[in-house]
């Protein structure tokens, strides 16, 4: 195994044959799941929950904050849309191009969040807001609506600011912090938020009882939560680094978890679930494999981005930034998108 992962890195191998590797690991895990008895599984579950309500809110959070925004946002330019979406879009058609599927993705977000029954003046969080493709788009779309984003990580707070800047928006803030320990700055809070959206940050999160009563503290009486998540029907792990072979944690996804459809169900003490939506993981996969082609398009500049924060090691690093994209397609695309996908829910503030 290690072998395989060293030549991997070192572009030994070719993409059809990681991929291959990639797909059959996927299958003993699905396996192992599924040779367990319904009692085991539901008892595992069960014990996984607990284990995340005696948890902190999140764990390692500088170290996955370095995994993926410490590489000099010249990278992500190279490869996302062009609103800097990191995370799944929508196809729809299947055929469209990557821009398309972000703004398809965002419309969504808009409608199931229901936007459209907030007044001018009502307040939306955008929490984990990224490089701001939400938090921008809805500035744009929504002039009407205050804005304010949430992020852990300066370099994208400037950059989010000086888009803004740049197309006049006066209805968006950024606050920087780390929402496991940091409160709401009060001049942000003001008198609460009437929608919270959070886009693939749940995934970096762990005790989310604590979490959302947080959140919960955040909001008006009448507010929604919007929560998209990446899940499975049935599994929920944590990602751990139990030796080297656990490639994906280790250099991007350390202190993350795994979801399953109904594990955010489990903690609704401040929070009313009142609708869930599934996207299957086809979508992923078709974003994932835009991704990968806009860094394979793009090489060269790559190559050169990377030599700025990994040095030596930058053509090691463009080939493990290419596996982890070939293995979210391969992980979303597995079985037709019917294992692993992204789950939508909306909550109401108890």
């Amino acid at each position: 195994m290690l072998f395989a992962i060293e030549w991997a890195e070192n572009g030994l191998l070719p993409d059809t044959v990681i991929r291959a590797g990639m797909r059959r690991l996927m299958a003993q895990r699905l396996a192992a799941h599924h040779d367990q008895p319904p009692s085991r599984r539901t008892a595992a579950f069960r014990d996984f929950v607990a284990d995340l309500k005696s948890s902190p809110i999140a764990i390692h959070t500088h170290d996955a904050n370095v995994q993926h925004y410490e590489v000099p946002a010249q990278f992500f330019h190279l490869h996302l849309g062009p609103r800097l979406k990191y995370s799944c879009c929508w196809y729809e058609r299947g055929n469209e191009t990557l821009a398309q599927a972000e703004e398809a993705m965002m419309r969504i977000y808009a409608e199931r969040a229901q936007l459209d029954k907030l007044k001018a003046g009502d307040r939306v969080l955008d929490l984990g807001c990224g490089w701001g493709s939400l938090s921008l788009w809805l500035a744009e779309h929504y002039p009407h609506l205050e804005i304010v984003g949430f992020s852990n990580s300066h370099g994208q707070r400037e950059f989010i600011e000086g888009r803004a800047r740049e197309r006049g928006f006066q209805n968006l803030r950024i606050v920087t912090g780390n929402v496991a320990t940091d409160p709401m700055p009060a001049d942000a809070l003001k008198g609460g938020f009437n929608r919270v959206i959070s886009i693939e940050m749940f995934e970096h999160m762990r005790n989310y009882q604590l979490l959302l009563k947080k959140v919960r503290g955040w909001m008006t009486d009448d507010a929604k939560l919007f929560v998209h998540i990446f899940a499975h029907p049935t599994l929920a792990y944590p990602y751990e680094v139990k030796d080297k072979s656990d490639w994906m944690t280790q250099y991007f996804f350390l202190g993350g978890i795994m979801p399953n459809e109904h594990l955010l169900a489990q903690f609704q003490d401040d929070m009313k679930l009142s609708n869930q939506w599934w996207v299957d993981g086809t979508h992923y996969q078709k974003t994932a494999e835009h991704w990968l082609q806009g860094m394979d398009s793009n090489k060269a500049a790559v190559l050169a981005t990377f030599q700025q924060c990994y040095g030596d090691d930058a053509e090691r690093w463009v080939q493990r930034w290419r596996m982890f994209y070939m293995a979210v397609a391969e992980f979303f695309g597995y079985q037709h998108g019917s294992e692993w996908g992204v789950t939508h829910l909306l909550f109401d503030a108890r």
